[in-house]
């Protein structure tokens, strides 16, 4: 206690110390102890300079604790006071919870390394993350505070230090333990800052909270002191220093060359160099860097020089971050004519470009934009934004931050000039557009789209959207306008896409827009405001779209504007004869069409993209589809025959051949309008003239002259007319030269006319010819379904073993024709051909037994009304296949029937084959269908019943595709006490049918009875029912969901809670919005007050507080609900959240005893959960654990899908993290040396232990796989291990595996799954390119190119695609898939594609290419 008595003393004293170098400095003399890491680690530029520190310095047994001067201009802010006695959890939750963020801490880290600054999103973000824990840690809260000073430079130093407080206060209340180094860091960011606090009331601070203060801190309240100039409360603490025996470094000697400065007394300052030499110190380059930022301060030119060459005779060279500081302090004293003379002393080190870019970064935060320009020229390299080097981006940091500054655009405009000029950025105008756009800054973006006018750059619509986003989450009607009016001054014309989607949602009616727009100078005759009319014409009514289309008076709209709001009207109207009149008002009237389109070429397309949208709906609407097309023939309306062979192609995948014909009836023989110069350049459509090529293939048969590929295009224009008679004519003469296609050809289109005699001859014929010749899976199904359905079904038989013996490899596109062509027998073969053919396609192999394929024959039975025919082929589907196929249809047909004998033969092998809960299911929902209500009731009441989410959804749906009404409303009701039952989601489906069918006054009763039984509805209900309400004019009774949850909630101003459905209402409102600690403080209330909460809102509370990490509260929660409802017990998903919440704590032991409880209480836990269980055991050595869960897993009734390596995987990272590598190394290799292994994957294993950063079991595991693969030809496990060290951007380690083991560049399933992932993530490129750069002989470079092409599209980056395209072109690999995909960007951008795009849908492209590579690996195979 002396050191305080005497410091006490001193504080005491009337007059304090003066500062006197030959009286305070005389002491034991240190080395200058800092290491160089303190000076390059300093932080990013904008704040005052402080020394290295370590963590922890000895404490002292005395506080400075009074008031040293009178300087303070502000105090220390309200931040609060951290004691030792907030430690409210266990040590293990405290030891493990840090570990859930050490990816985010990481990322911090590797910013500041890479960068030397962070940004604030990123901060705030690992803020919020840490926040929502409950525990943070000492080392968290640390990094964060320490993170709030120079290292945000795009960051005003007063906003640092508020967002420092707001850390501290918040961490504080979460229950972190600060130390002395937490005050540290505050004492250092509010240097950095240039922070005014007192000093005094600081350490009073830290002494009521227990904390003893340390070198460190004295240290930095001198640098305070002097900062301001006040050298006697400098010299204060130092002389308490002194008399404690603490050192005097290097530092404190700097602050005291800032203070005497600052103080007036320049010579005093000098002076301190001369006093360190004398106490044994050497000045450094930090002493130099302290005098030379004062002579910047009052712009001393040769005062600099001389310092400047002081230093460097001194061998105390100065950084190029030293001279940023000093340039940093002319620029902010208003220097700026010396900043040449130390730009020319840059050495452009190594780190020179992110350390100039923070100080651009913090020049254009304090408003020196002139300056940060300046530096920004002195760059030495281009910077470049993409992966195209050649396209100069130079300064794009630098208008970002501009932009965000809100720097004058006059000045943004200067500065893009004379980038774009000197070649430095190749587009920064536009840039900056796109930074004022993505910041929201109306006025900002509006000044530029005005230059970039003035340039004669295109200004297009979609550059306002995210101006109008904005304004529509507001409603703001008046900012929408604004807008608008904006575009009209900058001539740009209101498109469709801008009125539907930012302009019109924003009114209340359509009405209301057309007006407000009108009054603002807005034509009404406007391609976007008629494409907007006639788009709610065709939504609400066909009559009136005709009657508006065919005015005489009605002006030009390309068919192009309104194409898929008709198309999609056709598809819900049954309105035939109006369908007719519009198709034929487009087929005669130019106005709908482009100049260069005529109109029966548009129409044409029109038709093919009405088929093409319709996909399996066509079945369904078979006949009205057919009535419109023998209607359309009458009206003389006529389609390309190109046209017509895509909507035939469309047809024979859809599975309704017979519409073919009617299409066909359509075309037009003549071919004259569509192209003028068909009989000149017939290749040029695609489509030749049939009697040109027979002229030209006798001509070639009598000069004998080669005409193979000219008699397979004539047999194609055959086969495309459907002229069945003159194809097989022609095949006749010409029998000698018929190819294995032609062949394939005539036996479809045979199968397409029902010729089964010619389809069976020719096909015996092609296989006389050469009998190892196989069709495609699609023709041979198609063969198939012509033979049975004429009786051949022996024939049949034997084609589906000649597809096995040729090993025919069916895709899911031929699984569903073949079900279809089952389907197709069942009125032509019946039950009997569909039996035989469904046994040998199972015992042969041909294909997996599935559902769809064993329905055909059960519906064979239902179509004869054979019920009880039908039931015993499902019982046999279920006994040999495991596969119950409509068995609701039989049930309902049961119930119809009445026979309750079969019924309960039927119910009676469901409940003992899918559990009883499925049968009652299953006959409550036959009940619901037939009409029987009253047993459906009985049903449902059933006591133990539960709510099974995914069999009410379904038949929901059902109803709702039917509009079965009545049906689902009586679900709806019955199901209202079902345990569990998500009451929001039952209510949602019969709003749905009440849209789909316009029904408002269903959905205000609906919404009536959801209020009744006290149902709290989701936002997107809430949407759903406000969207009926006000598309039929009426007025909405609620808050619309933008609003009603998103507005802090004050109950002490503007809301009163009275009751307890207010308390629930509040409390899911605060849940949505993530403040569970406030819904859960309103919960203890409510149980104060005596109130009970519902048992949904109780469990959804649990589950939020589960998410935040708050187990302790959650429990709170649930002791409280079972305090007034006995039976109140935590719902599936609360137990998986709290097993998963566990483990995350590493609370693995908890965790595996609440597992074990959900299966004793007869709950199935989630696939995540037992995931997470097994990991958390595996990461904690816990082996028996491990297999605990996997004998509790093989006792369950039903599977969970698990990985069959999931035990596997994780037992040998348990072996691993025990250090027992043997034991994991001879558990894998059993597996994949095993007779029957399918070697499977180990990508997690191996990115386990990588991440753990395990060299030893790397190196092991490393070893094995490559053993595997010399010794075994096992590559799989060599292949992961490549493929995760590839990802983590290990690439020189994979390319010495590569080397090692060279089979690994053609293990193409693996390589090519890995590109087919990054192909999908934006921002992926570079990990393919540096694939093909360690395998740059990639043997499917097609597929390469491809899934390159895929990576371009997903990042919209047409220069690389266009680049691609050319590369691709060079190397014959085009396909046209990937011109699909450059098409879109091209007409995403703006730009006309030079090459036609390829005309079907995505789809079909991906199944051409699924195709090709099947067939690719089969012939390798063989």
């Amino acid at each position: 206690m002396p050191a305080t008595a005497n410091m006490s003393a001193l504080l005491r004293s009337v007059r304090l110390l003066k500062f006197s170098p030959s009286g305070l400095l005389q002491i034991t003399a240190t080395k200058r102890n800092r290491p160089p890491l303190g000076r390059l680690y300093s932080g990013a530029l904008g704040g005052s300079r402080t020394g290295f520190c370590s963590r922890q310095i000895r404490p002292l047994s005395g506080n400075v604790c009074s008031r040293v001067g009178p300087y303070a201009v502000g105090c220390v802010h309200n931040y609060s006071i951290a004691s030792e006695q907030r430690d409210e959890t266990s040590v293990a939750v405290r030891t493990k919870q840090g570990l859930q963020f050490d990816w985010a801490l990481t990322k911090l880290d590797s910013s500041v390394r890479r960068t030397g600054r962070i940004t604030k999103t990123l901060l705030l973000r690992i803020f919020h993350d840490i926040c929502r824990t409950g525990y943070p840690n000492s080392n968290q809260a640390l990094l964060l505070l320490r993170s709030c000073g120079s290292l945000l430079p795009e960051v005003p130093p007063q906003e640092r230090t508020e967002l420092a407080h707001h850390v501290w206060e918040k961490l504080l209340e979460l229950g972190a333990q600060y130390d002395v180094s937490h005050y540290n860091a505050l004492l250092k960011v509010y240097l950095q800052n240039d922070f005014k606090f007192s000093p005094t009331d600081f350490l009073a601070k830290m002494e009521n909270a227990n904390i003893q203060p340390n070198r460190v801190t004295y240290q930095r309240l001198i640098t305070a002191y002097c900062q301001n100039g006040d050298i006697e409360g400098a010299s204060t603490i130092l002389g308490f220093m002194k008399s404690s025996d603490l050192p005097i470094t290097e530092a404190v000697f700097n602050s005291l060359v800032t203070g005497h400065a600052r103080a007036g007394d320049i010579e005093s300052a000098k002076n301190i160099l001369t006093v360190m030499q004398g106490a044994g110190i050497e000045p450094g380059p930090e002493t130099y860097l302290s005098l030379l930022t004062i002579y910047a301060e009052g712009g001393d030119l040769d005062s600099l020089k001389k310092t400047l060459e002081a230093a460097e005779s001194s061998d105390c060279s100065l950084m190029d971050k030293d001279l940023m500081q000093i340039i940093f302090t002319l620029a902010k004293a208003g220097y700026q004519q010396h900043i040449p003379e130390m730009v020319e002393r840059f050495r452009h080190e190594r780190g020179y470009i992110p350390d100039a870019m923070n100080l651009c970064l913090s020049l254009i935060t304090h408003g020196l934009e002139d300056t940060a320009f300046y530096i920004l020229k002195t760059f030495p390299v281009l910077q470049t934004d993409g992966f195209n080097s050649d396209v100069p981006a130079l300064g794009s940091f630098f208008l970002r931050h501009c932009i965000n500054r809100g720097t004058p655009v006059e000045k943004i405009g200067s500065f893009c000039k004379e980038l774009q000029q000197s070649n430095l950025h190749s587009e920064p105008l536009t840039f900056s557009l796109y930074c004022a756009l993505e910041a929201k800054k109306t006025g900002i973006s509006l000044q530029l789209m005005k230059i970039l006018k003035e340039q004669d750059f295109p200004i297009r619509a979609h550059y306002f959207w995210p101006l109008f986003a904005q304004y529509m989450k507001d409603h703001n009607t008046a900012g929408v306008m604004e807008i608008v009016k904006a575009m009209q001054e900058l001539d740009v014309t209101l498109n469709v896409e801008t009125l539907s989607n930012y302009i019109i949602p924003v009114f209340p009616s359509t009405d209301a827009a057309q007006t407000a727009l009108k009054d603002v100078g807005v034509s009404m005759e406007s391609k976007g405001i008629l494409s907007s009319e006639i788009r709610s014409l065709a939504h609400d009514n066909l009559a009136k779209l005709y009657t508006r289309l065919s005015d005489p008076s009605f002006p030009s709209l390309e068919l192009i504007n309104f194409r898929g709001s008709t198309i999609m009207a056709f598809k819900r109207s049954s309105d035939v004869e109006t369908m007719v009149k519009i198709t034929e008002l487009l087929f005669t009237d130019e106005r709908f069409h482009k100049e260069s389109t005529s109109p029966p070429e548009g129409t044409s397309y029109f038709l093919y993209s009405l088929i093409d949208s319709m996909e399996m709906e066509v079945q369904a609407q078979e006949g009205k589809l057919r009535k419109y097309f023998n209607q359309l023939q009458t009206r003389n309306i006529v389609i390309s025959p190109n046209i017509y062979r895509g909507i035939k192609n469309l047809l024979e995948s859809y599975q309704v051949p017979e519409l073919i014909k009617d299409v066909k009836a359509l075309v037009d023989t003549k071919e004259k309008w569509w192209s003028s110069d068909s009989v000149a350049s017939p290749r040029a459509i695609g489509y030749t003239n049939t009697k040109v090529l027979l002229a030209r293939l006798a001509e070639l048969k009598a000069n004998n002259k080669p005409l193979n590929i000219l008699l397979k295009q004539t047999l194609q224009n055959l086969c495309a007319e459907e002229n069945l008679q003159s194809a097989l004519e022609l095949k006749q003469e010409y029998e000698d030269k018929m190819t294995a296609g032609s062949y394939a050809m005539l036996i479809n289109m045979c199968c397409r006319h029902n010729n089964v005699e010619e389809a069976l001859s020719l096909k015996r014929e092609m296989s006389r010819k050469d009998s190892s010749v196989a069709l495609d899976a699609s023709k041979y199904i198609a063969l198939i379904t012509t033979l049975s359905s004429n009786g051949k079904v022996d024939e049949a038989v034997d084609i589906l073993k000649e597809m096995k013996e040729k090993e025919v490899v069916l895709t899911d596109a031929n699984m569903s024709t073949l079900f279809h062509g089952l389907n197709s027998l069942v009125t032509s073969g019946g039950a009997p051909t569909i039996k035989k053919l469904q046994d040998t396609i199972f015992s042969i192999g041909l294909a997996k037994p599935s559902a769809s394929l064993c329905s055909p024959l059960v519906t064979a039975y239902l179509d004869s009304k054979d019920i009880s025919g039908a039931l015993d082929a499902v019982l046999e589907c279920q006994k040999l296949y495991n596969r119950l196929p409509r068995i609701h249809d039989i049930i309902v047909g049961l119930v119809e029937q009445g026979d309750t004998a079969l019924l309960q033969k039927a119910m009676d092998f469901v409940s003992q084959t899918r559990g009883e809960m499925t049968m009652l299911y299953d006959l409550f929902f036959a009940f619901l269908q037939t009409g029987r209500y009253r047993e459906a009731r009985k049903i449902i009441e059933t006591p133990g019943l539960r709510a099974r989410p995914g069999r009410l959804h379904w038949f929901a749906e059902k109803c709702i595709s039917a509009n079965q009404m009545e049906a689902l409303e009586q679900m709806v009701d019955m199901t209202a006490k079902l345990f569990e039952c998500d009451r929001d989601e039952m209510y949602s489906y019969i709003l749905r049918i009440c849209k789909d069918t316009n029904n408002w006054q269903k959905a205000e009763a609906t919404w009536t009875k959801m209020q009744e039984e006290n149902v709290i509805p989701r936002e997107r209900t809430l949407r759903l029912l406000a969207n009926i309400l006000k598309s039929n004019g009426q007025e909405v009774p609620f808050e619309v969901p933008e609003s009603w949850y998103e507005q802090d909630f004050k109950p002490e101003i503007n809301f009163r809670i009275e009751s307890a459905t207010d308390y629930q209402i509040e409390m899911l409102a605060l849940c949505k919005k993530g403040k569970v600690k406030e819904a859960f403080e309103i919960m203890k209330k409510a149980n104060k007050s005596g109130l009970k909460i519902n048992s949904a809102t109780c469990d959804h509370l649990i589950r939020a507080l589960l998410a935040a990490g708050s187990i302790e509260d959650a429990m709170v929660v649930k002791n409280i609900a079972t305090s007034y409802l006995p039976h109140f017990k935590l719902s599936d998903n609360a137990n998986n959240l709290l097993i998963i919440t566990h483990t995350k704590k590493g609370q693995t032991k908890e965790a595996l005893q609440k597992l074990k409880y959900m299966l004793q209480k007869d709950q199935v836990p989630s696939q995540l959960t037992v995931i997470r269980v097994v990991q958390a055991l595996a990461n904690h050595g816990d082996l028996e654990g491990i297999q605990e869960v996997e004998s509790l897993m093989k006792g369950l009734n039903t599977t969970l899908n698990l990985s069959s390596m999931l035990f596997i995987h994780n037992m040998a990272l348990a072996h691993i993290k025990n250090d027992n590598l043997d034991s994991a190394l001879e558990m894998l290799e059993a597996v994949y040396t095993s007779p029957d292994s399918t070697s499977p994957s180990m990508s997690y294993l191996f990115r386990k232990v990588l991440e753990d950063g395990n060299d030893k079991a790397l190196d092991k595991l490393s070893a094995m796989a490559e053993r595997l693969a010399n010794h075994f030809a096992c590559y799989r496990p060599a292949s992961d291990l490549f493929i995760q060290l590839l990802d983590m951007d290990k690439v020189e380690d994979a390319k010495f595996m590569l080397a090692r083991c060279n089979a690994l560049a053609e293990q193409k399933d693996v390589l090519i799954s890995y590109m087919s992932h990054k192909a999908q993530i934006p921002g992926q490129i570079g990990k393919i390119k540096t694939l093909q750069s360690l395998i740059p002989d990639f043997a499917e470079k097609d597929i390469l190119y491809s899934y390159m092409m895929k990576c371009h599209a997903v990042d919209k980056d047409l220069p690389a695609a266009k680049a691609l395209y050319e590369l691709m072109q060079k190397d014959g690999l085009v396909n046209d898939l990937s011109l699909k995909r450059l098409a879109k960007l091209y007409h995403d951008a703006g730009e006309e594609a030079p090459f036609p795009e390829p005309p079907e849908s995505f789809s079909f492209y991906v199944e051409q290419l699924k195709e090709k590579a099947a067939k690719a690996k089969m012939t390798e195979e063989k």
